[in-house]
């Protein structure tokens, strides 16, 4: 199995607390986001894993070459301002290997078990699913009907029908076909110059498609945080870390 983290962004909407550091690298219990991945992945039986850096990328490097315990690839996204299916696209090599990937984002702070129970589904694609959605359109929604994955997307489109909805963690699980697919399809992006969506705009597309079999485990209860704005930053100091070291 390899897995895939997107760490180009900036993170502007930190703010202040954000300072001139990737999002990657902010510290959680003396430890940055970045090290707690790698901790995590190397206890999953990952053989390898591809990072696709953009801003602050020495930054990133120095981190992995301290924290790494598994081989790991860069791959440099120099258009990281624009949107994050840029940064898909620069690691699709990753994707079209024939290995089983994980795909991740950088700024989620987890408990180790989150990220087991997607490297031991037993779906070959897989999403991650928090019913305790917050309200707002910020979240990315996993729409279910009849137990199935109907829609993905922050707003989801009204005409879809669906039973629930539950929060999108971040993190994938893609058999071989199924990363070579979304390969394609961000490659498709590029080409029709859709450089500023986001990369999940081309997951949705597998989505609607229904050109693989996608399911999800229900991980409510696991303590996990993205970190976007100064709140989840103080969320994730107070409340999840303390969970965290619990769990």
């Amino acid at each position: 199995m390899d897995a895939v983290i997107l760490a180009a962004g900036v993170g502007n909407r930190l703010g202040e607390l954000g300072g001139d550091r990737p999002k990657s690298l902010l510290e959680f219990g003396g430890r940055s986001l970045l090290a707690r991945h790698l901790d995590a992945l190397a206890l999953t039986g990952v053989a390898r894993l591809t990072v696709c850096v953009g801003y602050r990328c020495e930054a990133v490097a120095e981190e992995l070459a301290c924290h790494a315990r598994i081989p790991v690839d860069t791959v440099y996204n120099p258009r990281f301002r624009e949107g994050s299916v840029l940064s898909l696209w620069t690691a699709r090599d990753a994707l079209t290997r024939g290995n089983d990937v994980l795909l991740m984002d950088a700024d989620v702070l987890y408990a180790p078990r989150l990220l087991q129970t997607l490297a031991g589904s037993r779906h070959p694609n897989c999403f991650l699913l928090d019913r305790d959605l917050p309200p707002g359109d910020e979240p990315v929604k996993i729409c279910v009907r009849d137990g199935r994955i109907v829609e993905f997307r922050k707003i989801p489109d009204p005409a879809i029908g669906y039973d629930y909805a539950g929060e999108s963690v971040g993190f994938f699980k893609f058999s071989p076909a199924a990363a070579a697919e979304l390969a394609v399809r961000t490659a498709a992006y590029i080409d029709q110059r859709r450089e500023r969506e986001a990369y999940e705009e081309a997951i949705r597309d597998m989505v609607l498609a229904q050109s693989q079999p996608l399911a999800f485990e229900d991980i409510t209860g696991t303590p996990w945080i993205e970190i976007d704005f100064p709140d989840d930053v103080r969320r994730a100091h107070d409340d999840i870390l303390p969970r965290i070291a619990h769990d």
